[in-house]
């Protein structure tokens, strides 16, 4: 399968590595590591919980030209750092599927905001690839479906907050 949008995760090595689902994307090299927050590209879209804006299908231009990002953090550990040379997107309600957080909303994985941003930006096949090499992966895509199906189909940040309204 051929990978259209660039996937980046700033690592900062806070997570238990048996754990950490982006190390494990970027054994297969589904990917890209990042040890410093200046080395995320200009441009791209960041998701972080500290974002202002919904991601929605308006961003899909912008991903698939300047990549996805992630920061790799423990939310235990502290604050999430300012990437001001990025576009600064938080996901829509969710709920995760990962065995640490499953069934608590908005407590994603690396790999679940990867593949939930892959869904809504219009690309399914990626974010299904992505939730393959985990045990749980389809479980994730399957307990959001409908949301992940609705946010896609919204246009602007607008449209996804009215969205999200009926699933949280």
């Amino acid at each position: 399968m051929r990978c259209v949008v660039r996937l980046i995760a700033y690592h900062a090595e806070q997570c238990d590595p048996k754990k950490c689902t982006a190390n494990k994307l970027h054994r297969f090299g589904l990917v890209e590591f990042r040890q410093s927050i200046r080395s995320i590209p200009p441009r791209c879209v960041l998701l972080t919980p500290i974002a202002t804006t919904l991601l929605s299908p308006a961003d899909a231009l912008i991903a698939r030209t300047r990549g996805l990002a992630v920061l790799d953090l423990s939310w235990k550990r502290g604050r999430f750092p300012s990437v001001p040379q990025a576009k600064s997107r938080i996901l829509p309600y969710l709920v995760a599927a990962n065995p640490v957080n499953y069934g608590n909303p908005r407590a994603l994985s690396c790999a679940e905001a990867f593949a939930a941003a892959l869904f809504i930006l219009g690309e399914p096949e990626q974010a299904h690839a992505v939730m393959s090499k985990f045990k749980w992966g389809e479980v994730f895509l399957t307990l959001n479906k409908e949301p992940l199906e609705t946010y896609s189909g919204c246009s602007n940040p607008d449209e996804v907050a009215k969205a999200e309204r009926l699933f949280c």
